[in-house]
């Protein structure tokens, strides 16, 4: 067994769509980032390269290329399970948790979920998925943190 752990955190900005978890969240503001800033998605990559020993998103997908403007964080995730698959693991649970003041993330929990049941590969009862606020600490910003668990 093999646990990795990852964080991401990007500062919101108008204009911008929000990505959480795979799932565009209707929200005014969104992730300043070089790719399509989904703090979940980047802080499960760390995790899953975390536990295999291979570095960080940054060093597989550098945020001053330019095939990386823009970039689904999904394709960022699909990497490193690929990866894992080719070391014959695989990812068996999940546990991350979003900090974010507004928008409420509730509403999108079950299409969150889902999304993330179909990119891991993983029944929804494998994911455990939290949402917090900053209580005002961190208004601007979009907080991830994630826990993987690899055999």
């Amino acid at each position: 067994m093999r646990i990795g752990y990852g964080e991401d955190a990007h500062r919101l900005v108008e204009g911008r769509p929000l990505w959480i978890g795979g799932v565009a969240v209707p929200s005014d503001r969104g992730a300043e980032a070089h790719s399509d800033g989904d703090a979940l998605l980047h802080a499960l990559t760390d995790a899953v390269l975390s536990a295999l020993g291979l570095g960080d998103i940054g060093m597989h997908f550098p945020n001053d290329a330019a095939v990386n403007r823009g970039r689904a964080s999904s394709e960022f995730l699909s990497h490193a399970l690929e990866l894992a698959r080719e070391r014959d693991l695989a990812v068996r649970q999940v546990s991350a948790v979003v900090i974010l003041d507004r928008p409420k993330l509730g509403p999108a929990r079950e299409a969150i979920l889902a999304r993330l049941s179909d990119l891991l590969g993983l029944s929804p009862d494998m994911i455990g998925l939290t949402f917090k606020t900053s209580e005002g600490l961190a208004p601007d910003h979009v907080q991830a943190r994630a826990m993987v668990w690899l055999d």
